[in-house]
């Protein structure tokens, strides 16, 4: 098993199926996920300290509280029934916060952190707001919904997080692509981000696991990284630099995936390079056209 491949379950701490905290693993320092289980009625409290972090349901509703310098802030997220039917509303909380959680009815609740310096006030973002991106074409069309991207929402200091939705039999995260340094050209700029995915995947029509394969390659011999593994439903891969895609969704299951990203720039920016043996395929997209399962949802 790759110590960058955290299956289901195995970091586990009270309330939290997923625990993977900034600064808590070697080479990982900027980035962060809890993934929240709560029974109904249920509820958990956290501070945020010197990170900024997004509620992101993935099944459910909840209550959210956010005490900060300004007062108590209350957003109620109606949530979904699950990460493949809809976008979902989203609760900002800023640096030096504290932070509440409950749910009447009882779900899951994905908390994106990310280490922060300035402060920025608790928000709500509207599901109706979250702009829906169909990216690709063919069996590499995907749809990304960008609730905490550069652009959609900028009110925050370091984190950018988005979900994607990758058919069955699709591709994603094709070409592979790399951020694991700063380049300031402005012709080809690229920026220093670690990254965080964490996989739901669909089960099958009789209730069997579905699965999907991940994988994250070198671009630096002095920073060797090579994983290679199937993920399944709750299974998180963490990147601190390297190539990474494609990731397949096994036909049959469609693949979801939350990702989270930060890095040390002082400026919050998203620029990434193609691996130059795939970046042609992104010439394929157009006659390709959209898959029709994903057509007419952007």
């Amino acid at each position: 098993m790759s110590e960058l491949h955290i299956p289901a379950g195995s970091s586990a701490q009270g309330p939290y199926d997923t625990v993977i905290d900034p600064g808590e693993r070697e080479d990982w320092a900027h980035t962060g996920l809890r993934v929240l289980a709560l029974e109904p009625g249920g509820s958990a409290h956290l501070g945020t300290g010197r990170t900024e972090i997004m509620v992101v349901p993935l099944s459910g509703s909840c209550h959210v509280r956010v005490t900060d310098r300004a007062g108590d802030h209350e957003f109620d997220l109606a949530g979904r029934s699950d990460v493949f039917s809809a976008a979902t509303d989203v609760a900002y909380a800023g640096i030096e916060s504290e932070l509440a959680v409950s749910s009447s009815g009882g779900g899951r609740f994905a908390l994106a952190i990310a280490v922060a310096t300035a402060s920025h006030p608790a928000a709500r973002i509207a599901a109706e707001d979250v702009p829906v991106e169909i990216r690709g074409g063919g069996s590499m069309t995907r749809k990304v919904r960008n609730f905490g991207t550069v652009g959609s929402f900028d009110d925050c200091d370091s984190l950018i997080a988005c979900e994607v939705i990758t058919p069955g039999g699709n591709w994603s995260s094709y070409p592979a692509h790399k951020h694991d340094t700063t380049v300031e050209d402005p012709e080809h700029p690229e920026s220093d981000l670690e990254e965080i995915y964490y996989y739901e995947i669909q089960d099958a029509p009789d209730g069997g696991p579905g699965f999907g394969y991940h994988q994250t390659s070198s671009t630096d011999p002095e920073r060797p990284i090579d994983t290679l593994v199937e993920v399944r439903a709750g299974d998180v891969v963490l990147v601190p630099h390297g190539w990474h895609g494609p990731c397949a969704a096994a036909p049959g299951h469609d693949m979801y995936y939350l990702n989270v990203m930060a890095g040390p720039a002082p400026q919050r920016a998203w620029n990434i390079t193609d691996h130059p043996d795939q970046t042609w395929v992104r010439g394929t997209w157009e006659d390709a056209g959209p898959d029709p399962r994903l057509a007419g949802e952007a």
